[in-house]
């Protein structure tokens, strides 16, 4: 068995820093590293090989320093490492810098092609899936386990999604792209680093795999970066001593009314009215989003698109359409309607029952290549950053993945605000290619008032040519139902840290959500103990998120995770340590322990709810 590894080399997300006054990112002094999700890639590949038997090549596309990553990756126990090196690649961006590996792959030839689930400095899972789409392979991304028949012919593969786990037959060769906890990432000691240093390593260039200038770098990427900005928050935290915990959880509940906890948050938005629909809209300047079903309804999410597609319209010139995908389906067009769709594409067929990123993306690109819309918005979902991938590189366009923000520039063009290094920037993505793609961040957008007098135009999609699947549901573990969904949603977060003092006192946590309108999420560690399934891991490497409150209870605040609450509206931490670093990102802090804060201040908002309920 022939596997091929895609490896990145990235800079310490945690050292990279902003310089406000040249808007570039400070690299000097930062250590770069093989990407996390990458590192187990290459463990996977080894355990295979271990077991198997065959070959193990890991490849990367970067500048001459790169090599460092491959040195390691060999001293892991790869047999060969390919750099793809050259100046004609640089400024490549997702959809070059797959046409660059596809092409390595169909000179290399494979049984099996791994990479990570997505690079953490860009954070944007979209190579992988347009690697396949290139090569005409199936996918699995966010793969979780893996297990191969002993002929070599299909795997069955457990895939991390919003609800669980999903787990999947998958015919060989494919593309697997890695989940934190596939399998562990591969030790190298210091003597099989040094022993690596003489191993060689092959040098290519575009030209070698017979990629013209045009097709590569800058020159070659459909999307660019307009200009980068920083994300980080200003926070003056407030602390309250815990000595009198009735005392501080009484004027922390103070604290938090006067933000609008129970009411209007402080610099909350309120649903808005649709707009009026363009009176002489242009066909090419339409905007699309594509519906997604949770738990058989329309999800938040699909609505929240509509409310910002119905925003952009009036700027863009164009009207508002829906695309519907499944089977039964259709009995969903009238509450799309509602929400600003105008029109209603609809797909429904049998053979897209079961959702599948080769189908749907089949489905959908089909539909862009017949009517030309100006803009396609996707739910940045386990599913949407699946199949998106695919059809951008299908139709050879620019992709945005996971904006947390949409604008219309001076210039008529779609802004595209896209988070990077963690969510400590953010940089505008404008594309050269129509229409413009991206999946966009749940709960980044506002959903409009819905006017259920609003009808849409329904037009049914051509299906014809709908590959036959290659990837088949043996079923779902471990379901979480809406918990994880509702995570990207909720106004209230409280989340749960490794300061617990085990798992028995999640109950208190969860009372503390519940009287605040709120769900649960948790730090990796609560995670890693299996205390919370996976899908409310809120972090680097799990949701990032951006409730109008988070409550952090017993959270120390490393790095990893204060990534995915940057975007909260207040941040209240409750922990017994006055020197951990969570209390440098929050607005309001108690010093004391859970244990002793958790019961009154669950008694005080149950207290204020009741009374407001009585007036």
């Amino acid at each position: 068995m022939k596997i091929v590894v895609c490896t990145k080399q990235v800079p310490s997300v945690e050292a990279v820093r902003f310089n406000p006054e040249t808007k570039t990112i400070v690299r000097e002094g930062v250590p770069n590293e093989v990407n996390p999700f990458d590192r187990r890639a290459l463990g996977q590949a080894l355990a295979l090989k271990a077991r198997f038997g065959g070959e193990v090549v890991v490849a990367t596309m970067g500048p001459p320093q790169a090599a460092e990553a491959l040195r390691e990756c060999l001293a892991a126990g790869a047999d060969r490492a390919i750099h793809l090196s050259d100046r004609a690649l640089a400024g490549s961006d997702t959809l070059a810098t797959a046409r660059v590996l596809a092409a390595l792959l169909r000179r290399e030839g494979f049984d099996l092609v791994l990479c990570g689930k997505y690079s953490v400095d860009a954070e944007t899972g979209q190579v992988g899936p347009e690697v396949a789409e290139l090569l005409g392979i199936p996918q699995v991304t966010g793969a979780t386990s893996l297990e191969l028949d002993p002929g070599g012919r299909r795997a069955i593969v457990g895939r991390e999604t919003d609800a669980g786990i999903d787990r999947l037959e998958v015919e060989l060769p494919a593309l697997l792209t890695a989940g934190e906890r596939l399998i562990r990432p591969p030790r190298v000691s210091p003597e099989d680093l040094a022993a690596a240093q003489a191993k060689p390593i092959e040098m290519l260039t575009a030209a070698d795999l017979g990629l013209a200038p045009d097709q590569v770098g800058f020159q070659g990427s459909p999307t660019w970066v307009a200009e980068i900005s920083s994300a980080r928050p200003e926070r003056v935290p407030v602390l309250l001593s815990a000595e009198d915990p009735e005392q501080a959880s009484a004027e922390l509940v103070e604290r938090l009314l006067a933000r609008g906890l129970f009411g209007r948050w402080r610099g909350g938005v309120e649903r808005r009215p649709l707009p009026r629909p363009v009176e002489r809209p242009a066909p090419e300047r339409a905007i699309w989003v594509v519906a997604e079903l949770a738990e058989g309804q329309v999800s938040a999410a699909t609505l929240e698109l509509l409310g910002g597609a119905a925003e952009l319209a009036p700027r863009a010139g164009g009207q508002v359409a829906a695309v519907l995908l499944g089977h039964g389906v259709e009995r969903h067009a009238p509450l799309l309607a509602a929400h600003g769709a105008e029109v209603v594409y609809l797909a429904d067929d049998p053979r897209l029952a079961e959702y599948g990123p080769e189908t749907y993306g089949h489905a959908l690109a089909a539909a862009l290549q017949r009517y030309q819309p100006w803009a396609v918005l996707v739910p940045a979902t386990s599913s949407g950053r699946d199949y998106a991938p695919r059809v951008a590189a299908r139709l050879g366009l620019g992709l945005t993945g996971d904006a947390v923000g949409l604008e219309v520039d001076a210039e008529g063009r779609l802004r595209q605000l896209k988070p990077a290094f963690g969510g400590t920037i953010i940089a505008p993505i404008l594309s050269r290619t129509r229409p413009q793609v991206a999946t966009v961040r749940p709960g980044m957008l506002q959903p409009c008032q819905p006017d259920p007098a609003r009808q849409a135009q329904l037009v049914r999609l051509d299906l014809d040519g709908l590959p036959a699947p290659r990837t088949r549901l043996l079923g779902q573990e471990a379901p979480v139902g809406a918990a994880g969904v509702e995570l990207d949603h909720a106004e209230v977060v409280v989340s749960a840290g490794a300061g617990l003092s085990g798992p028995q006192d999640l109950r208190s946590v969860q009372e503390l959500a519940e009287v605040l309108g709120g769900v649960m999420g948790a730090t990796r560690r609560v995670v890693d103990a299996g205390w919370l399934p996976r899908q409310l891991q809120i972090g680097l490497t799990g949701k990032a998120i951006a409730p109008r409150l988070y409550v952090a209870v017993a959270v120390r605040g490393a790095f990893n995770h204060l990534i995915g609450v940057q975007r909260a509206g207040t941040v209240v931490a409750i922990n017994n340590d006055p020197q951990a670093p969570i209390f440098q990102h929050a607005d309001l802090g108690v010093v004391g322990d859970y244990r002793a804060v958790l019961p009154p201040l669950v008694a005080a908002l149950r207290q204020d709810r009741a009374s407001r309920a009585r007036s």
